[in-house]
């Protein structure tokens, strides 16, 4: 069985669409859940988002300032008539540090449950191990579905080698904090590859990639440590073999620096990347979740990610939270002057600009471009 299968008796739903629960936390560093689905999404359709602090505003245009069709909502019973029938899913779009659920957050997937709707949670706390929400489902005829749930351990890898079979270059998106905009920028690169004709796959590392509906990946922070470079390694492994891409991008997890997410460290080493992105927030004073531990440099997490690997970074992406456009333009002229390297911000900047930054330490990916456009 999938390990993030529901394990409740009720039939699988048939349908897509999706209320994503994000109460007090959308566009915020707690809700990367919820804004990952805002942004992309292939698995679900994404109807609305709760939040009654930022009721009213359309959840794109919040996220990003373009429209999305998505309109935050105060509560479940105002999402469910927005509707105009009760959704499939409830998606539980927060992700604490802790991964565990408040009283309140209990109570709205309970009446999600209640309601007739199928629960996906990201969180470290699964649901069909709570004796209250497996008789609620069961009661409802409804299933939850534990996306950091992990396989047994029997089904586990270790790391193999397999790695130097893979023959086309890895490019991993790490960054300096946790929540920071490393599954974005990577989602947002895979696709501009794509666009100019490099075949390009992603390999995440983290919720909500899989619950944004990626092919490959692994909820990684849920593994037994032993095994979590074999994991990553075993994904990688299968992107390359089911897909014959021209180049993997590997979503990145907290920091190589970071005091308590130790994640990156793994992708390091089961993915072997040939490049790496390093997305920083330079207006980011202190650790999300950590205020008592200051944010590192972009510089010294470039060396400490150099040291570590035998990898090189090829590039810098902002993330522009609490930036205005002219403090993005001065903060990418910085890093480029102080590193090196190119540095863009991809949600601001052309998508070529990110392209072009692969495009200058791979050019054989060029290459590749010119012939699938023939």
């Amino acid at each position: 069985m999938d390990p993030a299968a529901p394990c409740s008796d009720a039939s699988t739903p048939i349908g897509t669409s999706a209320i994503v629960y994000c109460e007090g936390q959308f566009g915020e560093q707690d809700g990367k859940t919820a804004n990952g689905l805002v942004r992309h999404s292939e698995r679900y359709e994404i109807l609305s988002v709760i939040d009654s602090l930022q009721a009213g505003v359309d959840a794109g245009s919040f996220l990003d300032g373009t429209p999305k069709g998505i309109p935050v909502l105060a509560d479940l019973a105002e999402a469910i008539a927005h509707a105009g029938h009760v959704p499939d899913y409830l998606i539980c779009g927060v992700a604490p540090a802790d991964g565990l659920l408040s009283a309140e957050q209990r109570v709205v997937l309970l009446d999600g449950i209640a309601r007739g709707m199928h629960i996906i949670n990201g969180l470290h706390e699964f649901l069909n191990d709570d004796a209250e929400f497996v008789a609620a489902s069961l009661l409802a005829g409804v299933t939850i579905t534990d996306i950091r749930r992990p396989k047994e351990k029997k089904d586990l890898h270790l790391f193999s080698g397999r790695i130097f079979d893979v023959t086309c270059p890895r490019i991993a998106v790490l960054g300096t904090d946790g929540a920071i905009g490393k599954r974005t920028t990577a989602t947002l690169l895979v696709q501009a590859l794509n666009a100019r004709g490099i075949r390009a796959v992603m390999v995440g590392t983290g919720q909500t990639t899989l619950i944004q509906g990626g092919r490959y990946g692994v909820a990684l922070d849920a593994l037994v440590p032993q095994f979590c470079s074999g994991e990553v390694e075993n994904q990688v492994v299968a992107a390359f073999e089911g897909e014959d891409p021209d180049v993997i991008v590997v979503e990145g997890q907290g920091a190589l620096s970071h005091p308590a997410y130790l994640t990156s460290a793994h992708i390091l080493r089961g993915s072997r990347p040939a490049g790496v992105i390093v997305q920083h927030a330079p207006k980011r004073k202190v650790l999300g979740d950590f205020p008592m531990v200051p944010m590192p440099s972009v510089a010294s997490e470039v060396d400490l990610i150099e040291a570590f690997a035998d990898t090189r970074v090829i590039g810098v992406t902002v993330n522009h939270e609490h930036m205005t456009d002219r403090e993005i333009g001065a903060a990418i002229d910085e890093i480029e002057l102080e590193l090196g390297v190119p540095a863009t911000d991809p949600l601001t900047r052309p998508l070529d600009q990110l392209v072009e930054m692969v495009l200058l330490s791979f050019p054989e990916l060029e290459a590749t471009s010119a012939s699938s456009s023939r």
